[in-house]
């Protein structure tokens, strides 16, 4: 059976390579009606922040890419924390020194240091110096037993090319001269990722691995962990770091790369997951637009190409119009409602209104922009309706007449209106948009005064009368 998993760390709020991982590997999971896994990998207790782990199981419920097993989500290979698998990490450890491919390193932090810039400066690879490697194995037992602090490194075979089975760049090879004796149990008791990876994924069944390359040069560590437990190792997808449109790395440390971001700019999650769908991967068809359900049907691992892709925001923008455009109306009035939760908009002006506007605007956050006036009069003009103070005052008396109060009635008795002044349409409408509105460019003019009413027009004419 397909098993996929995404084992983010709680070290800081969701960002969009999360969900960029997340996506590939919750689809190729679905098609195979396989299961796909949240682990968390907090061992980094130093950089924990406070709810990030819930904010992350947030970013995936938004998204629709709720997981079959997580913490919050027991299933049999649990505990699905890896700070809770501390017991388990340090049985496999000993399990590594006892067969000899591990063993204790007791270097304090000036040594290693002092080592790092004579190599530095003698122009070689930083690297440990293997001082612990071959301490006679009775020593080592008596500073264990004497409780001096220590860390467990594994060992790396002289002189051996390690090969890495990548599904997307076929194999990867590495020489081990070049590979650092790794540390996978550190003096706090915790595993490094390397040594913790290799074991859940293992104990967990893990058969497909999706990463970003960033982790192809760690690699041979863990293809030489699984050899050194005689394990079947998963197969293995290195997929190409997303970058901006200057080449430079989509880091998290950028604003637009977090998830709350995109809420809080109004984009909506499915756009974003046919964006991110994108990146790497082409539609057989050479569609653009497609759903979570159409791109699970047709999504295969060994289909993504290691071209980095480049994260453009104004095409997900234009994109998220196009999802906005495309979108029944009573579900883009819930969407903006519940955007706009904290101004309790009137939910029937809301409904009127998104006929009018869901052709104008490309993320949530546009709605207010274009359509606030329909809420609350304007308290700032892009142009100062003042200057025509008898045009308003006509445009009053004139409005007061309009029977029934329709869009195409008042429609009407405006432009004759104009005719009767002898002014240009451009320049009539421009005053009573303004006027109304405080803004040049607004939602239909006619149909906007309908949602108004009679009397609330009227009233903002008069104030500037």
């Amino acid at each position: 059976m397909v098993r996929t998993r995404i084992a983010p760390s709680p070290t800081g709020f969701p960002h969009i390579g999360t969900v960029y991982q997340a996506l590939f590997d919750f689809a190729f999971a679905r098609r195979h009606d396989g299961q796909f896994i949240v682990r968390i990998e907090d061992t980094d207790q130093a950089r924990f922040v406070e709810r990030a782990e819930e904010k992350i199981l947030e970013a995936l419920d938004w998204f629709g890419l709720t997981e079959d097993e997580s913490p919050r989500k027991e299933g049999t290979y649990g505990p699905y924390r890896q700070s809770e698998r501390l017991d388990i990490y340090k049985k496999y450890v000993h399990e590594l020194i006892e067969k000899g491919h591990a063993y204790y390193c007791f270097c304090t932090k000036e040594r290693l240091t002092e080592i790092r810039a004579q190599m530095q400066k003698e122009k070689k690879i930083p690297r440990y110096d293997r001082h612990c490697r071959t301490l006679d194995p009775q020593q080592v037992q008596q500073r264990v037993d004497a409780g001096e602090s220590y860390v467990v490194r594994m060992k790396i075979p002289d002189n051996e090319t390690i090969v890495v089975p990548d599904g997307l760049r076929g194999e990867v090879k590495f020489q081990s001269a070049i590979i650092d004796d790794q540390v996978i149990l550190k003096s706090d008791g915790f595993p490094t990722y390397h040594l913790a990876v290799v074991v859940d994924d293992h104990l967990m069944q893990v058969t497909h691995v999706l990463r970003g390359e960033e982790w192809l040069s760690s690699a041979p560590k863990h293809i030489l962990l699984y050899r050194y437990f005689g394990w079947e190792a998963p197969q293995f997808f290195h997929t190409p770091l997303i970058r901006n449109p200057d080449k430079s790395k989509f880091s998290k440390r950028q604003g637009h790369t977090n998830v709350s971001w995109y809420q809080q700019e109004g984009y909506v999650p499915e756009a974003i997951l046919n964006y991110l769908a994108l990146m790497g991967w082409t539609h057989p068809q050479q569609k653009e637009l497609f759903d979570l359900h159409e791109f699970i049907s047709l999504f295969d691992f060994k289909d993504l190409k290691p071209l980095g892709p480049i994260f453009d925001l104004k095409k997900l923008q234009w994109m998220n119009g196009q999802y906005i455009m495309r979108m029944k109306e009573e579900v883009l009035k819930k969407k903006i409602v519940a955007f706009y939760a904290d101004k309790h908009l009137d939910e029937t002006i809301v409904e009127q209104s998104v006929p009018l506007i869901k052709e104008r605007i490309k993320t949530l956050k546009d709605y207010y922009d274009i359509a606030g006036f329909l809420f609350e009069a304007p308290t700032t003009y892009e142009k100062d309706p003042a200057e025509h103070r008898q045009l308003v005052q006509a445009m009053i008396d004139r409005m007061q007449s309009v029977q029934p109060w329709q869009a195409d009635v008042i429609g009407e008795a405006m432009q004759r209106l104009a005719t009767e002044k002898e002014i240009k349409f451009g320049i009539f409408f421009m005053v009573l948009r303004v006027a109304l509105s405080g803004k040049k460019i607004t939602p239909p003019l006619n149909e906007s005064m309908e949602l108004l009413g009679k009397e609330e027009c009227v009233r903002r004419l008069q104030s500037l009368a």
